[in-house]
């Protein structure tokens, strides 16, 4: 998107920031990778380490925490040798890396990954999806994005720290639940609890659209951006950038 459309637009509000609070946490680190472990329980009840790595610097406002720039997790393949890893860069569009991870597990073989986008120009850029998910399949050697109704129906809840998780590892550790980076799928679990209600959608994956717009506002596609309904000001920026 050209910075000519996004001074037209603005600064969304980011209503759907989840794994990334923008708000300041006293004594962590604004800038730097962090990495941790979580313990991820999968839907049979089976267990597998996964190390993730989130590192902090996209955008942010005046005395608030950077998003993340990027992030990724790694494991191995439960049955295989195989070492897997899914990486989220900085999206120029949006400030940031555009998508969280909310659920990770393994079927017949195969690993999906459950995501969301991170804010309201994150979501318009992956064409608001409804459900608010982006999922994944690790198959054959990489990961290639399949429709939220091909997830298997047995992953139902987000099993992996789906907000600020760097800041709730450090959180963890203060509290003395944790002595090192090593978070078990107990703990896991009653991180997510604390999530407000007004992010059910994110701590249980659905399957069928939700109503509402999640936060964001409607919006109409216009010559493949989405705007504000009745926003001719957009549309005319729109119109120049396409000649």
């Amino acid at each position: 998107m050209s910075s000519g459309l996004l001074r037209a637009f603005g600064t969304i509000g980011l209503a759907l920031m989840l794994g990334a609070s923008l708000s300041a946490c006293a004594g962590m680190p604004l800038i730097g990778g962090t990495s941790w472990k979580e313990e991820v329980l999968l839907h049979d009840g089976s267990k597998i380490i996964v190390k993730r790595w989130a590192e902090r610097g996209g955008y942010h406002a005046i005395g608030q925490q950077p998003a993340f720039k990027e992030q990724s997790l790694s494991f191995t393949l439960p049955g295989t040798d195989e070492h897997v890893t899914w990486k989220i860069g900085y999206s120029k569009e949006v400030g940031f890396a555009d998508l969280k991870p909310l659920l990770l597990d393994v079927y017949s073989g195969s690993a999906y990954l459950v995501t969301t986008p991170v804010g309201c120009r994150a979501y318009d850029k992956w064409d608001r999806p409804n459900p608010p998910y982006l999922v994944f399949r690790y198959q054959g050697g990489e990961w290639k994005q399949i429709p939220v109704q091909e997830l298997p129906a047995e992953m139902k809840v987000a099993n992996v720290i789906i907000s600020s998780p760097d800041n709730e590892v450090e959180m963890l550790r203060r509290k003395n639940k944790i002595s090192g980076s090593y978070v078990t799928a107990d703990l896991i679990q009653e991180v997510n609890r604390e999530i407000s209600i007004s992010s059910y959608m994110f701590r249980r994956i659905f399957r069928e659209p939700l109503p509402g717009n999640m936060g964001c506002g409607e919006r109409i596609k216009y010559k493949g951006y989405w705007i504000i309904p009745g926003d001719t000001v957009a549309k005319t920026i729109i119109d120049r950038n396409k000649k």
